[in-house]
């Protein structure tokens, strides 16, 4: 064909080249993409005055049941919040409102909480990998403590995995976040990683629980739940 044909050819063959290289990014990048994307819990759309749809409740420990409803706050990113309003002072007492939709092993999970009362304690807190009320890992904050704890509570014991002390301001909102990944765990707090530890206590899929103790009335909103792929699946 000759020098001149070959330079005609070589950088349409580049080009080629170069698509078929950017499509294959393409696909990885989305199939990723796909499996990390976050599920934001719609509470626009959640009706006040009634329990929080897609959710189930439960309680760890003893007193009285929880009670989970869909109320109004201004001070909220939104119209709306689920608040647990039970007062019973029973001090082992959990309140989980499970979310039913998304049941997953590695998961990276974030929510916004207000402390707004409780004498016996004022916490918020993630469960994760929630086989049933007896069975999970949570990381919770508390502002009578002023501290942020991660736990498994196995057999309905609850057992302290890890947690720091820091400044948790009663009835100002907060962000918690809670990243299971294998046997490892990654507990943020208002932007901040403060630790990760590990742990191989619930090592299989589970659901995903929003958290209080005793008689703590907490507000709770801008619910994110990212499923992690399979660590074996990773590229």
């Amino acid at each position: 064909m000759g020098e001149n044909g070959s330079h005609r050819i070589t950088p349409i063959l580049l080009l080629l080249a170069a698509l078929i290289v950017a499509g294959a990014i393409l696909v990885v990048s989305h199939d990723s993409f796909s499996q990390s994307a976050a599920t934001v819990v719609a509470l626009a759309k959640l009706e006040i005055g009634k329990a929080p749809a897609d959710f189930v409740f439960a309680r760890t420990g003893q007193g009285a049941p929880s009670q989970w409803t869909v109320v109004a706050d201004e001070t909220a990113n939104g119209d709306r919040v689920i608040e647990q309003s039970s007062t019973d002072r029973t001090d082992y007492r959990f309140p989980l409102a499970i979310y039913n939709p998304i049941v997953a092993k590695n998961v990276d999970v974030s929510v916004s909480f207000r402390p707004v009362a409780g004498r016996v304690d004022q916490a918020g807190g993630i469960a994760v990998r929630v086989v049933d009320a007896d069975n999970y890992y949570v990381a919770r904050a508390n502002a009578l403590e002023d501290n942020v704890r991660f736990y498994r509570v196995a057999k309905g014991s609850r057992q302290q995995i890890d947690g720091v002390n820091v400044m948790v301001a009663k009835n100002e909102w907060h962000t918690l976040g809670l990243k299971a990944d294998g046997d490892r765990f990654s507990i943020g707090f208002d932007g901040k990683t403060l630790f990760t530890t590990t742990d191989r206590t619930f090592a299989n899929a589970g659901k995903i629980a929003l958290w209080t103790k005793a008689d703590s009335v907490t507000h709770f909103s801008q619910i994110s739940i990212a499923v992690l792929p399979d660590q074996e699946k990773r590229p």
